[in-house]
Order: C-alpha cells, then sequence, then structure tokens
C-alpha cells in the first residue's frame, strides 16, 4: 500500500527550512511593532458570501480559484483566499471602526486552487497589515516607508522595485472604464478570451495581461491618471513627495490595477527580478469603498499582503546568518551520567534560560554521540562518563574550533563557565 502523500500545492516546511522562516518573521514582527502595529487573529474559514462581495464575483479568485464547500448545515463557506475581508468583517462584527484608529496585523495561511509552480502554492502563507479611519496621504506614505524599511532590515533592498499608481475614486473610475471599453471594442480582434469576458465586467484587469500578443494594445490604451479628479491627483501627489524627501526611490505604473475589485486611490506592489514571472513579493493598497460594500459606514481603509514563499526564494538569495538551533549538546556514557546528565540540563534550563541546549537521549557509543551532537549545530558538547560523575566534574570540548582544547570543570561551576562564552 502506497504512503500517503501530501496534497498537490500544500508543502511541508521541514526542520532545515524553518530557521529562516523565524528569522524573517521576527524581522518582521519587529518592524510593524516599530510602527506600533498591533496583531489580530482571524478565522481560516468564512462565509462564501463575505468574498463574493469583497472581491468581486467577476474575479479569477472567486470564479476559479477559491476552496468552497457546503458544511453539515447547509452553509457555503470558503477558506480564506486572502485577509483583507476577514480582517474588516471582524473589525465591523465587533464595533472596532466607530470613531476609531486601527492599525493591524495578521499573519496565517490562505488558500487558492491554482497551478502550483515555484514560490506559488494552494497554501500559502501571508502577512497582511490594514488600517482603518485615516484619510489622509500620510497613513499610505507610512505603509511604504514601512514596507521600505523591512526590506533593508532583511537586506533585500536592493533586490526590490517600488511600483505605485492611483485608480481615483470609484466614480472617477466609471467614467474611466466607458473609455476603456470603447477603446477596446475597436481592437477586439487583438483581445484573447479572458479579456473579451472581462470587458463588460472588469475591464481595468485587461491592462494586467500577460499575454504578449496584446502588449501593444494595451500601450495604447488610456490612461486613467488623466481621469483622475484634482482631489485624487493631490492624495497621489503627496505620497510621492514625501517618498521623495525620504529618498525613497520608486517607478510609476500606469497600467498597476491589481487583482481585486475594492482598491481606490493608491495602489502599489514591490516587484523583484529575481524570481522569473512570480516577482512581486508584497502589494496592496487604499480601499475605502469595501467598507460599506461590507455594510459599514463610509470609513477609511489602506492595507497590503505579502507572501512568505516568495519572500524566503528572495532571502535565499543572499547569505543569511541564521542563529543556530542547538548551542550545547550534553553527551552522556554510562548508568549514573544518564541521570546526572538529565539533571544537569534541567538545572542549566533554568540557571541560562536563553540557553538551547540539547540532551543525548538515544544512547550508543561516545563516537555516535559525537556525530548526533556534530549535526545538531551545536558550538560546544557537554561530556560526562562514569569517571567525569565520580570526580564530581564534565568535560567540554568545541565542536567549531579544533585548536581548542577539551578541558574539565567542576560541575557547579559549568554554569557559570556557560555565560562566558558568549553563546546567546
Amino acid at each position: 500500500m502506497a504512503n500517503i502523500q501530501a496534497i498537490r500545492g500544500m508543502h511541508d516546511v521541514l526542520p532545515e527550512q524553518t530557521p529562516l522562516w523565524q528569522y524573517a518573521e521576527k524581522i518582521i514582527r519587529d518592524v510593524l511593532a516599530n510602527y506600533g502595529y498591533s496583531e489580530i487573529r482571524l478565522p481560516i474559514v468564512e462565509k462564501t458570501e463575505l468574498f463574493k462581495r469583497s472581491i468581486g464575483e467577476v474575479t479569477d479568485i472567486v470564479e476559479k480559484e477559491m476552496y468552497t464547500f457546503d458544511d453539515r448545515n447547509g452553509d457555503s463557506l470558503t477558506l480564506r483566499p486572502e485577509g483583507t475581508a476577514g480582517c474588516l468583517r471582524a473589525c465591523l462584527e465587533h464595533g472596532l471602526l466607530h470613531n476609531q484608529v486601527h492599525r493591524l496585523w495578521y499573519y496565517g495561511p490562505m488558500y487558492r486552487h491554482e497551478r502550483p509552480q515555484k514560490g506559488r502554492y494552494r497554501q500559502f502563507f501571508q502577512f497582511g497589515v490594514e488600517t482603518y479611519g485615516m484619510e489622509s496621504a500620510d497613513i499610505d506614505a507610512e505603509l511604504l516607508l514601512l514596507t521600505d524599511r523591512l526590506w533593508t532590515r532583511l537586506g533585500i533592498r536592493s533586490k526590490v522595485r517600488l511600483q505605485l499608481n492611483s485608480l481615483g475614486t470609484i466614480a472617477e473610475r466609471l467614467i474611466y472604464r466607458e473609455a476603456l471599453v470603447t477603446y477596446f471594442q475597436r481592437h477586439l480582434a487583438v483581445l484573447d478570451e479572458d479579456s473579451l469576458r472581462r470587458l463588460m465586467t472588469n475591464p481595468l484587469r485587461i491592462l494586467d495581461t500577460k499575454n504578449p500578443a496584446m502588449q501593444d494594445v494595451v500601450t495604447n490604451a488610456p490612461e486613467l491618471m488623466d481621469y483622475l479628479g484634482e482631489e485624487s491627483r493631490a492624495h497621489f501627489y503627496s505620497i510621492l513627495e514625501t517618498l521623495n524627501t525620504l529618498g525613497v526611490s520608486y517607478e510609476i505604473n500606469t497600467r498597476l490595477v491589481r487583482g481585486l475589485d475594492y482598491y481606490s486611490k493608491t495602489v502599489f506592489e514591490w516587484v523583484t527580478d529575481e524570481l522569473g514571472s512570480q516577482g512581486t513579493i508584497c502589494a496592496g493598497g487604499r480601499y475605502d469603498g469595501l467598507i460599506e460594500q461590507l455594510g459599514g459606514k463610509a470609513n477609511h481603509a489602506v492595507g497590503f499582503a505579502m507572501g512568505m514563499e516568495r519572500l524566503l526564494l528572495l532571502l535565499e538569495t543572499i547569505h543569511v546568518e541564521l542563529d543556530a538551533a542547538v548551542n550545547v549538546y550534553v553527551i552522556r556514557v554510562g548508568d549514573q551520567a544518564q541521570k546526572v546528565g538529565l539533571h544537569l540540563a534541567e538545572q542549566l534550563r533554568s540557571d541560562i534560560p536563553t540557553l538551547k541546549l540539547q540532551l543525548d537521549c538515544a544512547g550508543g557509543s561516545i563516537k555516535s554521540q559525537f556525530k548526533k551532537a556534530d549535526k545538531s549545530g551545536a558550538t560546544y558538547a557537554l561530556i560526562l562518563g562514569e569517571d567525569e560523575v565520580s570526580r564530581g566534574e564534565i568535560a567540554i570540548k568545541s565542536l567549531r574550533d579544533p585548536a581548542q582544547a577539551q578541558q574539565n570543570l567542576p560541575l557547579n561551576e559549568i554554569a557559570v563557565f556557560l555565560k562566558t562564552l558568549n553563546l546567546l
């Protein structure tokens, strides 16, 4: 009988991979704390209607990619394909938006049934940030500055580029939509099947096509920036002024529309050339209209999400110094050493709470235990045999510096000695 395999597109993160995940997660959390953002934890499953109303029924996500099922009560439920809708639902449900300002973040798995490829999975992890109650362009700029600082802290700032655009208000976009439909109707012969389908439902998505045969007609299409009103332009240029003042480089991409219906005014993507076609690392923008769309009172909202798998692929292109999973490995040979070593390990963990100590519990020869100690990544091995126990001593040996001689210390002095080694 064959072993059961993981579901296609839903991958395991193995022990040798998790240190890089933990490294990135910690830096992200630290940067969010620097800006005063608070964590919110959300359900993985929501009512299907939430995503239909927020994302838009005529989108690839809703039409093709959502994991949707009926539960035993006959309710249609969906594994969350993104986090914005669920975060906003929670804030509306718990009354967090009434005359309040919030800066929130969340982290966890999302689900989309799409073709798995490098950096793109059916279960994927996202960090998301959502802000509510702030109309000023300063909050849009803050998110861009926050992500710019994050890339710098991660050591990948030189590998990413910021692309920006403004989608204007819903009213401005409707006027532009009519002009776009009129233009594309004059070029029906060039449009592919997806674009013909979107023409009367979501024509802005045609601008986002990756079809090389359509690039000329898309390049010559009307530009949304020409249809923006004075207020939308002022909002956008205020963001650019902040970025210019603080020296954050960017590109204005007039074809950047994002794949979700709820965006207005600011939209942005951080992209890279290091990952082939999966070049978007982080994306977001302003979505003021979504709050009313989900039944709340008119309010302001800006946010972004970043895919962890793609971010980690980018981190793999640089050398990242990761903390060792184990600092000290305890080797025990003999019955008495087994007992003393177990008690000692617990005492050391109490005396040095940040110490990463692994105790050999599999036994075997001292040679085999040294092999396991070396494989653990530990810097030092503590060795207890019957002779050491009888003398009330323990041997300590460097596993990384052959020139460093092994030495014996009294058992009651080993904690003080380990504190001098700068292992932590």
